[in-house]
């Protein structure tokens, strides 16, 4: 997991770099844990500045427009948040995946 961590730190990191230079606030969402199917392995990462840039990815797309949602309130307030997206395995038929899962994101801001 240490390598896939330290990937996904370096295919974030121009954009944070460049977007803290420009004076703008970012928040880290991290996978902090997975059950089941999952789109994306642990130590997935997305960045999101205050300005509506995007980098790197938690989900493949699924859940990433609920991840940019309370990224924006954790830039505001400092907050950290953790947020833990499902389906069973039930529900994930009826919208066409084999198996359902689950994955938890932790999302914090970036403090100077």
């Amino acid at each position: 997991m240490l390598a896939g961590t330290i990937a996904a730190v370096l295919d974030i990191l121009p954009d944070v770099d460049r977007w803290r230079a420009d004076g703008r606030k970012v928040a880290v969402a991290t996978v902090i844990r997975t059950v089941g199917s999952s789109p994306r392995p642990l130590g997935s990462k997305m960045a999101i500045s205050d300005a509506g840039g995007i980098s790197g990815s938690v989900s493949g797309g699924c859940i990433e427009g609920a991840v940019i949602q309370e990224a924006r309130s954790v830039l505001e307030n400092g907050l950290p948040k953790r947020l833990l997206y499902g389906i069973s395995d039930e529900q994930a038929w009826s919208v066409g995946l084999t198996c359902g899962g689950e994955v938890e994101v932790l999302v914090e801001r970036l403090d100077a």
